[in-house]
């Protein structure tokens, strides 16, 4: 099963993270098959920034997000 969810990126106590089509049994940071996104914790506010038009035909396929995806796709207008 495809899985949306969150690869971690970034510095130590600075989390970024990239918003990623995965197989549900891989590891965060591990091995993906695209890249729609990335987000931004550390900033106020916190930055999202989605291709909407891929996160869209993902979910069409299938791709299951993460609770965390779906709410920055929710805020980003990607899913209702």
């Amino acid at each position: 099963m495809l899985k949306i969810k969150l690869r971690r990126m970034g510095a130590p106590k600075k989390p970024s993270y990239r918003i990623v089509i995965a197989d549900s049994r891989a590891a965060r940071g591990g091995a993906f098959l695209e890249i729609i996104g990335q987000y931004d914790p550390m900033t106020n506010p916190e930055t999202v920034k989605v291709d909407v038009d891929k996160a869209k035909s993902w979910i069409a396929k299938g791709a299951q997000p993460t609770d965390t995806v779906n709410r920055l796709l929710k805020k980003v207008g990607a899913v209702v």
